[in-house]
């Protein structure tokens, strides 16, 4: 009989080198997984919630300014940069600068509410900001705080305070490090699919597509989907705070998003099937963080106090 599949020695079945060794393969990678997965927690100062990391913060910083300059050849090749000197770029650029100069003292502030040392990862961000002519309603700022605006935000927003607190969350993607977090997590995944694959080796290949389909559909709900809405969820009270600091008005973020959620014609997918929040559930949210974020005003922004609504 040949050494190879499971073999009968002594009336008992044996492992050999099939199935059992599959399953080895099989364990190895999940306890690898386990360990790189949980090894690597740490407790994010900002939220105080437990995160993962795909790369350090040099390596974002490289990665982001890297992308960015892709995003700028695009803008130059299709004419669509604005110059720094126009009004959108001068008012965009203010705005940014109001907000990275209120990084420092949210920062401290955030981490010592969760009872963590202050990061200091934001220190080696090459801080810049573009507008970009498109019709496209956004805004990003990638890792190391390469920041970009299209103009077709700025309908939506229709005020700098709107505009604020959309920039303010970007800024605040990037403070938390969502970008490392998305690349531990899509390792996670990509380790068990490479081990799900190992293990089905002996299977009909029809059942290996359907497993493998059940698995990745199981995967996106139940792990990156709700990893991505969380991360927004995060991002919306961090950059909440730091456009209040930075004496904009928090209080417009709820009709900005009731704006947005207009979108489209506010068509959109249910939540579970989506990176973001629900319009109603993100606003309920941004409701019940107002009152911290009123303190963050009125603690830096006394000489300006704000209409009562």
């Amino acid at each position: 009989m040949s050494v190879y599949g499971n073999q009968v020695q002594g009336g008992r079945r044996g492992f050999g080198i099939g199935g059992g060794f599959r399953w080895l393969i099989l364990l190895a990678f999940g306890i690898y997984a386990l360990v790189s997965w949980f090894g690597g927690a740490k407790t994010d100062p900002y939220t105080g919630e437990k995160a993962h990391y795909g790369a350090s913060a040099d390596e974002e910083v490289q990665l982001g300014a890297q992308a960015f300059q892709q995003v700028l050849s695009d803008a130059n090749a299709q004419r669509a940069l604005l110059p720094s000197n126009s009004p959108q770029s001068q008012d965009v650029s203010e705005i940014a600068q109001r907000l990275i100069n209120k990084v420092p003292q949210v920062t401290q502030t955030l981490a010592q509410q969760n009872q963590q040392a202050a990061p200091e990862d934001y220190k080696n961000f090459q801080w810049s900001v573009a507008v970009i002519n498109s019709q496209e309603a956004n805004a990003f700022c990638l890792p190391g705080g390469k920041m970009a605006v299209y103009t077709g935000l700025l309908p939506v927003t229709q005020n700098d305070d709107a505009l604020a607190v959309v920039m303010g969350h970007e800024i605040a993607h990037a403070l938390l490090r969502h970008g490392s977090q998305r690349m531990a997590q899509q390792k996670l995944v990509q380790m068990g699919q490479m081990a799900a694959g190992v293990a089905m080796g002996g299977m009909d290949p029809q059942q290996q597509q359907m497993i493998m389909g059940a698995l990745g559909a199981g995967a996106q709900y139940g792990l990156v989907l709700p990893y991505g809405r969380n991360h927004e969820t995060q991002a919306d009270k961090v950059g909440l705070m730091l456009a209040a600091a930075a004496c904009y008005d928090p209080r417009q973020a709820i009709p900005l998003w009731e704006r947005m959620s207009q979108l489209g014609g506010g068509q959109r997918p249910p939540e579970f099937a989506s990176t973001h929040p629900d319009p109603a559930n993100r606003i309920q949210t941004l409701q019940a963080l107002m009152p911290a974020a009123m303190q963050f005003y009125q603690a830096n922004c006394a000489n300006k106090p704000l209409a009562s609504r």
